[in-house]
């Protein structure tokens, strides 16, 4: 299915006026989410009905979007057949999906995305990063601990933190120190 690969890949999803790191679950040629309720990004689906899939290799970036929102400045207006949607503007690639809420749990939503359009902007390689992909695991588990406080979750931060000052380049540990801050560790080690 063009850009996606099978299985959860990690992109910055945006909907109106909204950003949020997500993993799109592909499987047997079938693209869904899971949203969590409450957030900007299921009631934004709800009721705009549309996601895109922004393929960023910024650290930076995943860490932002789980936290705070980004400026309107950073968003790109495309019109996608009769749809008006909004991508970011450093996403190398991104895809547009129409969002239909398929199942409702009292945690979340299940949405299944159909594709529309996708676009690569800039074609580059990404070796493979065990820092970056350690700033993605770290920001998933604090998402989830800012709600809980769960020491285990804490100790998987602290993990991944290791992994990223021993593998990463200067953006990931300028995310890592970025997400320490969001979740006021200070300078743990």
């Amino acid at each position: 299915m063009g850009l996606l690969r099978e299985g959860i890949n990690e992109v910055i999803a945006t909907t109106y006026q909204n950003a949020a790191p997500m993993g799109l679950i592909y499987r047997n040629q079938v693209v869904r989410m899971v949203v969590f309720r409450g957030s900007h990004t299921a009631e934004r689906i709800r009721k705009h009905g549309w996601v895109v899939a922004n393929f960023i290799y910024d650290p930076v970036v995943y860490v932002k979007t789980a936290f705070e929102d980004l400026p309107q400045e950073d968003f790109v207006g495309e019109q996608v057949g009769e749809i008006f949607v909004q991508r970011l503007s450093g996403a190398e690639a991104w895809a547009a999906y129409h969002a239909e809420v398929d199942q409702e749990t009292d945690e979340a939503l299940i949405v299944t995305l159909s594709l529309l359009e996708e676009k690569i902007a800039t074609l580059a390689l990404h070796p493979i990063n065990r820092g970056f992909n350690s700033i993605i695991d770290a920001t998933v588990h604090a998402t989830r601990f800012q709600q809980s406080r769960d020491h285990r979750l804490h100790d998987l931060i602290r993990h991944h933190a290791s992994l990223v000052r021993r593998c990463g380049g200067a953006r990931e540990l300028e995310a890592l120190d970025l997400l320490y801050t969001y979740l006021d560790f200070g300078n743990e080690e």
